[in-house]
């Protein structure tokens, strides 16, 4: 059998038609065009999600819907209370909908726990006990699996590790409005904006930087002008890795897991990003911690938001 899965993104909409060996019969993404609202979005989501049945055709058969979409949401109630990265969507009872428009079981879950249960249940993780999982991409999400079992919190919400604070005085975070948020310098959102002040900031007849010709200079820029030895995309990339590696400094610490998967778009950078990371969390976690941690990309690139989706679908357990 296979499930429908469903990815709720602030830029895109994907859907997939997953087995339950983790094979993908069918992907399918779209722009999310969000602030249309949700009954315009949702209904693309849906149609997007058909399209997808369609292209894997009779032979693979979906008994389920899986959804994921960023937090706060309510996965017991199956309500999206107020997406921070879909802004004016309030209760949206999603669950329900896709219920009524496949006629089939679904649940929801946070994008990033779900993409952890994925890397667990497909990827990286298979067979691992102890995992954490980030998505660095226009924000930073996270999941874990403690023990072999995926870990929600209190409020269903628990997971948010891009909220862990790398500078208690650093940047403002946009989505919680804390300090210092792991979030506020790691996520492609933020390598951008740091960039743009870092270029404003630049000192008249100093070193130019190839970024300046280019209007709106994005993560994927900075990165690409960092390995060509730009001066000034080398510090924002190094202040990137620093953070990253802080962070998850911190987490490894605590949660002391036998594996870190890092996906997003961020994580197209490879060992530019991996390696400097793995270097500094090797040297500053506590030493049983590091010993037994390793770092890795996710094995899922743009489909890991599916993956995440079916592995919580309902019958996936």
């Amino acid at each position: 059998m296979a499930v429908l899965a469903l990815d709720i993104g602030g830029t895109k909409l994907a859907a997939g038609v997953v087995e339950d060996d983790g094979a993908v019969r069918a992907f399918a993404v779209a722009p999310s065009a969000a602030a249309r609202g949700p009954q315009d979005t949702l209904a693309r989501l849906f149609a997007l999600g058909r399209r997808a049945i369609e292209q894997a055709g009779p032979g693979t058969p979906v008994d389920a819907v899986g959804i994921g979409c960023g937090g706060p949401l309510d996965p017991r109630r199956g309500v999206l209370v107020a997406p921070a990265h879909l802004p004016g969507w309030h209760d949206v009872p999603v669950v329900a909908m896709a219920q009524e428009a496949f006629g089939l079981p679904a649940a929801i879950e946070n994008d990033a726990t779900a993409a952890a249960a994925g890397e667990h249940r497909w990827g990286r993780g298979a067979g691992v006990r102890h995992l954490v999982y980030l998505t660095i991409s226009t924000g930073v999400g996270g999941g874990i699996v403690a023990d072999g079992r995926l870990y929600r919190g209190a409020a269903a919400n628990g997971g948010e590790l891009g909220h862990v604070t790398v500078d208690r005085d650093g940047r403002p975070c946009r989505t919680c409005g804390r300090r210092g948020c792991l979030e506020a310098y790691a996520s492609g959102t933020a390598i951008a904006e740091r960039a743009t002040e870092a270029l404003a900031a630049a000192a008249p007849g100093g070193p130019p930087s190839a970024l300046a010709a280019i209007p709106q200079p994005t993560a994927a820029d900075v990165a690409a002008a960092a390995r060509d030895g730009d001066p000034l995309a080398v510090a924002v990339w190094d202040e990137t890795c620093a953070a990253l590696a802080c962070g998850l400094t911190s987490l490894v610490n605590v949660l002391e897991p036998e594996l870190v998967v890092l996906g997003g778009g961020v994580t197209r950078a490879g060992e530019q990003l991996l390696a400097p990371v793995r270097e500094r969390v090797a040297a500053d976690a506590m030493g049983p911690a590091a010993a037994a941690v390793r770092i890795e990309r996710s094995a899922f690139d743009d489909r890991v938001g599916v993956m995440g989706a079916a592995a919580i679908a309902p019958h996936a357990g």
